[in-house]
């Protein structure tokens, strides 16, 4: 992958018939968007419930837990060459993260083996690299299934996505100042948009060079900092740039009491985890970790893409474009 391009240029291997899981969601939606351009056919696996609609694509429906599901509800015996999962715990608390990211992923897989499939391509995250939460311990677990299987697999680690960096810009715009920890420079990523990951995803379909590879990626630019995230909207917006600078211990705080608690009441230990995914992504930059010396390497973060942070910041702000925020957005 090279500087604000997409990872390589595709290798057109005839349509095919897709799975995809987490479609719901802005980048599944992204994804399904993207294989359809290419002309593949795409089945979606919604959860049971799910009153989504996906234009073009056909929707069937199932408790993705279940692991009868995906052969009798998701394949019904017909022919896939490929799953996608796009599918991801909502909050990243332990019981959603080890039911959703590790067995549902693995019910799904599981299938996709007893009914001869031959690819199957997940959406990670680049903070399994540091794995200190459940839901990371989860991701990984299920990604060491994958890469043992016999399927050929590419497996997508994303670093930060425009939504959950797009949580102030209503504060921005109402003149209030933006929040940072610390100074604001604790951390850098380099945010991708959805329908440059989607591309990315459809890709692994079709170039032999993205097979049995783990993938990280960022978008266009150079990493960028939570003050310079701030900077951006305040000359956006016209703005004079304010800060407010929050206290690393105030997370510590939170985690600590919530902790505490979770002991004696069960509801707390959730909370306390969802504590420390906000202290982890306050703390954490999401970059490519260097193993050899612990420290995040932007220069070694590939780049995908063409919409940087800024242009869809100014979209939203002309009312082009609309935020749904991550569950594990910080602010």
């Amino acid at each position: 992958m090279s500087e604000g391009k997409s990872p390589a240029s595709p290798h057109r291997t005839g349509r095919k018939r897709v799975l995809v899981l987490g479609a719901t969601g802005t980048i599944g939606r992204a994804s399904v968007r993207a294989l359809l351009a290419r002309g593949h056919t795409v089945v979606c696996f919604l959860r049971t419930g799910s009153t989504a609609r996906i234009e073009g694509a056909e929707l069937r429906h199932g408790d993705v837990t279940d692991p009868l599901a995906f052969p009798r509800d998701g394949f019904r015996g017909e022919a896939f060459d490929a799953v996608l999962s796009c599918m991801a715990s909502r909050t990243g608390a332990p019981r959603d993260a080890w039911a959703i990211d590790y067995r549902a992923n693995l019910n799904a897989l599981i299938a996709a083996e007893q009914a001869g499939m031959k690819q199957f391509v997940l959406l990670s995250a680049i903070c399994v690299q540091k794995p200190l939460l459940e839901f990371q311990k989860a991701k990984l677990a299920f990604e060491k299934e994958l890469v043992a299987s016999g399927l050929v697999w590419s497996i997508v680690r994303a670093t930060a996505f425009f939504k959950s960096l797009s949580g102030q810009i209503e504060r921005v715009r109402a003149g209030k100042p933006f929040l940072v920890f610390g100074d604001g420079t604790l951390t850098a990523c380099k945010p991708i948009s959805d329908d440059d990951l989607g591309n990315v995803l459809a890709d692994c379909l079709d170039d032999p060079a993205l097979h049995n590879r783990i993938l990280p990626v960022g978008g266009p630019g150079k990493a960028i900092t939570p003050r310079q995230q701030g900077e951006m909207l305040f000359a956006l917006t016209g703005g004079k740039p304010r800060f407010t600078h929050v206290p690393l211990a105030l997370l510590d705080l939170a985690v600590m009491a919530l902790s505490g608690l979770g002991r004696v009441i069960p509801r707390f230990a959730e909370k306390a985890e969802l504590a420390r995914i906000g202290r982890y992504y306050a703390t954490e930059s999401m970059l490519v970790l260097d193993p050899a010396t612990g420290r995040y390497d932007a220069d070694a973060t590939p780049s995908a893409g063409s919409e940087t942070l800024e242009d869809f910041y100014a979209r939203v702000l002309r009312g082009e474009a609309h935020v749904e925020r991550g569950d594990h957005a910080v602010f």
